[in-house]
């Protein structure tokens, strides 16, 4: 990918992220409703601010690059023909959205024609804090400035901090896997969604590995990892696809440590 297709991915990645906001924060912590997309007993919620979101970054394509693909979680795949395919997920952690709690995201990825994640931004408005992740590296914007992020330096998981969103959503094999690297690491954290990825970015988490994921929870995930010098891949050790199982890891030291578990339940 040429710098300059780069910095163009960027800024259409922006501009969505400025949308989003802007149709989904009037929602926040003023929901009047909450709906369920499952039929067979199961709770999946979504609101009018998934929806509107997701609505206002694909008007954005839109205008700004009509001939892209789109994979959205709320309103699915439109066919491009450029071979560039934006994966949306207007809000991450929908559960802490309707909750009140400022750790949902809104995600935005750009896969390429290979299935490779090549952009990735997740945007946290509460907070106001854009993690930009590309081959180039990753940054954390915010309104008081722009500055470069990287992964910790930790090289062992027995001093790492870890996490996955909920751990009784995995599988029981899944489940045994990580058990053993909650008992061995120092702390552990749980219910962040994909701010979880952004911290890992940012240096402050060493670990996290997920399951059962959808393109649109991963896409953006790996990009800004990876640009901030972290190592993104399933569950087997090979390199990170959108979705199934994810692991992402702050060193090649701590990554090695956790695959000795993973590697059991690896689909």
């Amino acid at each position: 990918m040429s710098k300059s297709t780069q910095f163009d991915a960027v800024r259409v990645a922006q501009a969505m992220a400025d949308a989003a906001r802007s149709a989904i924060l009037p929602h926040y912590r003023a929901l009047t409703e909450v709906d369920n997309k499952e039929t067979d007993g199961k709770f999946d919620p979504v609101t009018e601010a998934d929806q509107a979101g997701e609505r206002a970054m694909r008007a954005v394509l839109e205008d700004l690059r009509p001939e892209d693909s789109i994979f959205g979680e709320e309103y699915g795949r439109k066919q491009g023909s450029s071979g560039w395919t934006w994966v949306l997920d207007p809000i991450d952690g929908t559960r802490a959205f309707v909750a009140g709690l400022p750790t949902w995201t809104t995600l935005i990825g750009l896969v390429d024609e290979a299935g490779d994640a090549i952009v990735g931004v997740i945007d946290q408005p509460n907070l106001d804090e854009r993690y930009i992740g590309t081959p180039d590296g990753s940054r954390l914007v915010t309104s008081a400035g722009d500055a470069p992020i990287s992964v910790s330096t930790c090289e062992d998981l027995r001093d790492a901090v870890i996490s996955t969103t909920d751990p009784f959503i995995m599988t029981p094999p899944e489940q045994g896997a990580w058990t053993h690297l909650r008992h061995t690491a120092k702390i552990i954290r749980y219910g962040l969604d994909a701010y979880a990825y952004a911290r890992a970015a940012a240096g402050t988490i060493d670990l996290v590995a997920e399951s059962g994921l959808a393109p649109y929870d991963a896409a953006a995930l790996i990009p800004v990892v990876r640009g901030a010098g972290g190592l993104a891949c399933d569950w087997r050790g090979n390199p990170a696809k959108p979705g199934g199982q994810l692991v992402c890891a702050a060193s090649q030291g701590i990554l090695d440590q956790a695959l000795i578990s993973l590697r059991r339940s690896a689909q």
